[in-house]
């Protein structure tokens, strides 16, 4: 071949390669679905549930059993927000640090025996960082046991009409024998009843809605203080988001109990069994965005939500504020899902 000739070919070959490898690797990375589309792998079932109605506005395998993993934890809430009214506890109830508490594993703020911290805050480190030892600890406390407290669970499950539901955990761990039947049980549409019951007669919104703080300021040195980054990646990514709850395992997948408010209208969104921690917050996100979209058609209902018991309207008092935290990022090492930086569009 000329010189000339071999100069053009090297030329060819140095301008055609890279841009191959570059649309081969612009191929195998996951992009975000076309607005109105349903990504792959969000969910084995959803639910989108009018929260001041109780109507629901979209539904796909809504009566799925799976396990709920962590989303468990808004039963728990739901328990202990009763002892809270009823003064049976106080937000200031100190709980002490028993050995089995440390013992449980997953996502935790490592408990250490003897030590002792506030009702309040092992629900806030429940619910932004999915503490299971804390989740242990409160149930151990309020109950005097663990099956103690779960009985006051399903029993609050059959109250407001969770027929496919049975709790086996304050956490929603797994079972020591990895079998799906001997845990925690529910489905969608039973977890948006839940929700709905905490939106209108709890406070749960001053938990869920903060999106970072510390545990352990004050109580523990400061390299031991956790800093805690709520797992639930779409508050401040989708307008509205204040809540509640993500859940994963091996055998759930991913799940995801969120509300969002608009407008002074406010919707429920719930997915179990997602593939993929990414698709499921994009089913989530395009959910939302169907479920304010259909609210657009229909007129606001005439009364404030009343949830399953009377009682005032929750929405004007739960406090959203976020507090800071200042102590450096701790990773959380657990079977329950990272948090992770998710890019979605405000909408």
């Amino acid at each position: 071949m000329r010189p000339s000739l071999r100069i053009l070919a090297r030329f060819l070959v140095a301008l055609l390669v890279p841009a191959a490898l570059f649309a081969a690797s612009a191929r195998s990375r996951p992009t975000r679905p076309a607005e109105g589309t349903m990504p792959a792998g969000g969910y084995k079932g959803a639910i989108v549930m009018d929260a001041a109605t109780g109507n629901v506005l979209f539904e796909d395998n809504a009566d799925v059993v799976n396990p709920p993993a962590s989303m468990t934890k808004l039963m728990t809430f739901a328990v202990l927000y009763d002892r809270l009214a009823s003064g049976a506890i106080a937000l200031s109830t100190p709980v002490t640090v028993t050995g089995p508490d440390t013992k449980i594993g997953g996502t935790q703020v490592w408990l250490k025996e003897k030590e002792t911290f506030t009702v309040e805050e092992m629900i806030y480190a429940m619910m932004i960082q999915s503490a299971n030892d804390c989740a242990y600890a409160l149930g151990r406390t309020v109950a005097g046991s663990q099956d103690g407290f779960v009985e006051l669970m399903n029993a609050k499950a059959t109250a407001l009409g969770m027929t496919h539901t049975k709790f086996r955990t304050t956490h929603g761990l797994p079972p020591s024998s990895r079998k799906i039947d001997e845990g925690d049980l529910s489905s969608p549409r039973d977890f948006a009843l839940l929700a709905r019951h905490l939106l209108a007669k709890t406070d749960v919104l001053k938990y869920s809605s903060v999106r970072r703080r510390s545990f352990g300021q004050g109580v523990r040195p400061a390299k031991s203080v956790i800093d805690m980054v709520n797992h639930n990646h779409l508050l401040g990514k989708v307008e509205g988001v204040d809540g509640l709850k993500t859940g994963f395992t091996n055998a759930a997948g991913f799940c995801l109990t969120s509300t969002a408010e608009r407008n002074g209208r406010r919707i429920i969104v719930v997915s179990m069994g997602g593939t993929d921690k990414n698709a499921r917050d994009l089913a989530v996100a395009e959910l939302i965005r169907r479920g304010f979209a259909a609210l657009a058609s229909l007129p606001p209902p005439p009364q404030p939500i009343t949830g399953q018991d009377s009682g005032p309207s929750p929405f004007a008092a739960a406090p959203t504020q976020p507090a800071t935290a200042t102590s450096p990022e701790k990773k959380t090492g657990s079977n329950e899902e990272p948090v992770i930086k998710l890019n979605l569009p405000r909408r």
